[in-house]
């Protein structure tokens, strides 16, 4: 029987991948892979992992081949992690691995080596890997992300939980990002939306934009910051997961009412805010030029 009929479950389940001990476990021999790798039946993709012929190279292969690697001394982390988990559309050039302190597995290319302790409670397997589980992944992802705010807020919205990712921050204060993470969290929690609108007042008095008034009456609404001689009215979103059915209706509704009164409407939102600042100081600008210019 030939190694790769012997290997065949164990082929369709890792993308067309084997590790050495897996191979050895199932009955073919160190010297069987040595001559499969020599004929070019089989690709050593890293040491002690192969892709077996007639398999693609694909996302899936380039993310698992790492963990294969490490085997159960490590996980994959961040961003690939939530690639696998299903968090982020596509997967990372560099695959992040976490692995115990002590452990000192040789650099690999496309392969980043954190070394630190997870807790049980990080850790979870998914179609055959060890990764770190959802509520770490978010946090982690996000911390090193140049979006991160829109990352955690998508994460929280569809996947894990505020209280998971805020139990997962605490038990691995002092890891590397977890100050940049806990900015994310901080302004995660405050479910007003206050906090988003003094950073557009900051950005507004940086500016040196005057004219503008906070929580103006519109009929029955308040505008959040309003320019009442232009008639531009500025609706700032915070967090996108804190948003209810009522509150996006109404938030909708009021923004109709403005556009029929003739106002010229701009919405922004937190990531808005902190990712492009210099964005929305030329959008506002250009709608009060806009109202000069009338």
């Amino acid at each position: 029987m030939s190694p790769e009929t012997l290997l065949a479950p164990l082929l369709v389940r890792q993308d067309g991948l084997v590790s050495l001990a897996q191979a050895v476990e199932a009955g073919v021999s160190p010297r069987t892979v040595q001559r499969r790798v020599r004929s070019g039946g089989w690709e050593r993709v890293l040491p002690r992992v192969f892709l077996v012929a007639g398999h693609p190279h694909t996302d899936d292969t380039r993310v698992r081949a790492p963990a294969l690697w490490v085997g159960g001394r490590g996980a994959v982390s961040g961003p690939a992690a939530a690639w696998w988990h299903g968090m982020r559309p596509a997967a990372p050039d560099i695959v992040e691995l976490t692995v115990p302190r002590g452990d000192c597995p040789r650099p690999q290319p496309n392969i980043c080596l954190r070394r630190r302790a997870l807790a049980s409670t990080d850790l979870v397997k998914l179609r055959g890997l060890w990764l770190t589980d959802k509520p770490l992944t978010a946090l982690e992802t996000a911390a090193v992300l140049t979006e991160g705010s829109v990352f955690l807020d998508r994460a929280l919205q569809r996947h894990v939980s505020f209280t998971r990712v805020y139990r997962a921050y605490c038990r691995n204060l002092g890891a590397r990002g977890s100050a940049r993470a806990g900015e994310l969290l901080i302004a995660a929690a405050d479910r007003a939306d206050s906090a988003a609108e003094r950073r557009a007042v900051s950005l507004l008095r940086a500016a040196g934009i005057t004219g503008w008034v906070l929580g103006h009456p519109f009929g029955r609404y308040l505008i959040d910051i309003a320019f009442p001689d232009a008639l531009v009215a500025v609706e700032i979103d915070g967090w996108a997961w804190h948003m209810g059915v009522d509150r996006f209706r109404a938030d909708r509704h009021k923004g109709n009412a403005l556009v029929r009164a003739r106002w010229d409407l701009l919405r922004f939102t937190w990531h808005d805010l902190t990712n492009r600042p210099d964005y929305v100081v030329a959008e506002i600008r250009a709608a009060l030029a806009a109202h000069g210019d009338r």
